[in-house]
Order: C-alpha cells, then sequence, then structure tokens
C-alpha cells in the first residue's frame, strides 16, 4: 500500500497532539481523536474550517457544562444533549465532521470526574483544541499537496488508457467485458480528476502574479479535462455500437480506423507538448491534410443514416456523429489554446511528474 500525504499528515497531527497534550497534563484521547477529524485535504480548506471547528467545540463545550451544571450527567441528558448540539450545528450549516467535532466536546466534558467541573472543563477543552491547532499547523508546514503535478499526472494516464483502449476497439480486437469493467474504471477516475481539479482551483495564492499564472492554468487544465471526456465519450459509444460496427462496408471500417488513429494521435501531441517534449506549431493544425479529417467521417456516417430502413436503424449512428464532432471541436480548442499558452508564456510551465531514471542492471 503506497502512504499517501494526508496519511502521513494525519498520523503527524495526531502524534503532535498526543504528545503537547501529555506535555501539560490534558486527555491524550481526546486530542488524538480531535486531530483526527480536523485534518483537511489542503491549505485553503484548513483555513476554512478551523474558525467553524473552533466554534462547533465552544458550543459543544458550553453546551455539555451547562446540562452537567442544571441536569447532571445522566447517560440520558448526555444523550438529550447531543441532540440540542447537532442541532444547534446544523442551525450554523456546519460540515458533517465539524458537527462529530463538538459531539466528541460534549462526551468529552460530561464524562464523570472527581476533579473541580470547570477545571475539568477546561482541560477537556484544552485537549480538544489542541488536536484541532495540531492539525492546522500539519496542514500549513508539512507536505504541502502538489495538486498541480497530480492533476496532470491523472489526465496523463487516464487519457493514455482511453486512447489505447480506442485504437483496440475500433479493430474489433477488444474483449467486451474487459471493455465494460475498464469503461467503469475510467468513469471513476473521471470523476477523481474533477475532485482534485476542484482542489487545486481552490487552493489560494497571495501574490498577484501568481493568480494571474493560476488563472491562465486553471483554463488550460479545464479544456484538458474536457477534451479526455470527450474521448472517453467516443470509447463509450463505440461499445455500444460494437456489434452494429459489424454490419457496415468494409471501406467504412477501414476510413474509421484511420482517422480515429489520426485522432488520436493528435490527442497524444497535445499531451505531450504540454510536458514539453513537444512544441505545438500553429500551421500544424487539426484541419491540415495530415490531420484527422472528422467531417468527412461524419459524411459517411450520414450516407449510412440515409442507407438505413427502419427508423432505429437510421438513428443508431447518430449518436458516434455527434460524439465524433464534440471530440473534434475539443481538441481545437485545446490545440489552439495550447499554442497560444507556449507562445506567450514560455516561463509559465506546467509541473508534470520527473520520469524515473532506468535503473541500471
Amino acid at each position: 500500500m503506497k502512504l499517501g500525504a494526508r496519511m502521513l499528515k494525519t498520523g503527524l497531527a495526531v502524534a503532535i497532539a498526543i504528545y503537547v497534550a501529555s506535555l501539560i497534563g490534558s486527555s491524550t484521547i481526546f486530542a488524538g481523536i480531535a486531530a483526527l477529524f480536523s485534518i483537511q485535504p489542503s491549505i485553503y480548506r484548513s483555513y476554512q474550517t478551523i474558525i467553524e471547528q473552533i466554534e462547533a467545540n465552544i458550543i459543544g463545550a458550553i453546551s455539555a457544562a451547562i446540562f452537567v451544571l442544571t441536569l447532571g450527567n445522566d447517560p440520558f441528558i448526555m444523550g438529550f444533549t447531543i441532540i440540542i448540539v447537532i442541532g444547534i450545528c446544523v442551525k450554523f450549516g456546519m460540515k458533517e465532521n465539524t458537527v462529530l467535532l463538538a459531539l466528541v466536546a460534549v462526551i468529552a466534558i460530561m464524562e464523570t470526574t472527581d476533579m473541580a467541573f470547570l477545571e475539568f472543563v477546561g482541560l477537556r477543552f484544552t485537549s480538544l483544541m489542541l488536536g484541532v491547532l495540531a492539525s492546522f499547523l500539519v496542514n500549513l508546514i508539512f507536505l504541502p499537496p502538489k495538486y498541480e503535478t497530480k492533476l496532470f499526472g491523472l489526465i496523463d494516464r487516464t487519457t493514455t488508457d482511453i486512447l489505447q483502449w480506442l485504437r483496440i476497439t475500433t479493430r474489433h480486437l477488444s474483449d467486451r467485458p474487459a471493455l465494460r469493467e475498464e469503461i467503469s474504471r475510467l468513469d471513476n477516475q473521471l470523476l477523481n480528476i474533477d475532485r482534485i481539479y476542484s482542489l487545486y482551483k481552490e487552493e489560494r495564492t497571495y501574490i498577484k502574479k501568481k493568480r494571474f499564472q493560476k488563472a491562465r492554468k486553471l483554463v488550460v487544465f479545464r479544456h484538458l479535462i474536457s477534451t479526455t471526456q470527450k474521448s472517453a465519450e467516443v470509447l463509450r459509444t463505440f461499445y455500444e455500437l460494437e456489434n452494429e460496427m459489424d454490419k457496415v462496408s468494409t471501406e467504412f471500417r477501414n476510413t474509421l480506423v484511420n482517422e480515429l488513429d489520426k485522432v488520436i494521435h493528435a490527442h497524444e501531441k497535445l499531451i505531450l507538448s504540454v510536458m514539453g517534449r513537444i512544441r505545438v506549431r500553429q500551421e500544424d493544425s487539426v484541419d491540415d491534410s495530415s490531420m484527422p479529417n472528422i467531417p468527412k467521417l461524419v459524411e459517411y456516417l450520414i450516407e449510412i443514416y440515409e442507407e438505413k430502413d427502419s427508423e432505429e436503424e437510421k438513428l443508431m449512428f447518430l449518436p458516434l456523429a455527434t460524439k465524433l464532432m464534440d471530440y473534434h471541436q475539443s481538441l481545437q480548442r485545446i490545440e489552439k489554446l495550447l499554442s497560444s499558452y507556449e507562445h506567450y508564456h514560455t516561463s509559465e510551465k506546467i509541473k508534470v511528474q520527473k520520469p524515473e531514471k532506468p535503473t541500471v542492471h
């Protein structure tokens, strides 16, 4: 199992919270629990949640103290207090993890003790705050997330997998059950890409020049993701029409394979250009004769549409024509965007993972 940065940060935050709590004689268990609930995937989310978590702890602690002093700490009183605290937190629109932290505060403070009650409340509240602050500091200082590098790596791997399956599928070499599983996996991968993109997008930069750089990169990433999604839609449509492809002419199948190979090659070149391995030149446009002619392919599909007798057969290939045109137009947009980005922003390279050095045996 590969250890991610968030796993390491969680362990480190818990360790720091427990260590500091033990030094001041506070509850190490509740400090560790608070650290677990407080760790966030990004620095920006840490900024967003720390105030809310402090508020949740205060709500939980004050509510628990009031009920203990007025009604006692009977288990049913504790349950009633938890209901009240959940209602207050929901009223303020707090997130699930934050609500859970408030409930931990209630349980921690309503526990039976021989200490002076206010001293006990102070110690437990301090323990919880230690966990929150430890997580915040770990998020801020240690192992800052490299979402830009991670995002492009995911786009690169997912695009490569989709294009490989497109090559196989257009030649009728794919195993249908295996392709079905692969499409499901790729759908999950695309959802993960959107999640990482959201985390990258919400990270704040406070230098004006860096903000402009970030905005340009966000546009590039959004178009890269969109183009990858279009290629996945084409693959899914080929999977759905696999049996019907056997009924079309050999000439059309050959044209289909040739044009899709050109599309795949064009998409691969764009990914390589982002990695800095090749340059995107404006003269090498998708409209050149050496590049894919998707409109021509769509004309073939329309001819097949007109030859069919039944309405069902007529409509069968229209989704493929639509998806191919969408993919073609998306490739054109990203090509122009990358060409402009490369021309005007040569110093603002997108961060990609460095290739591993080959091992010498």
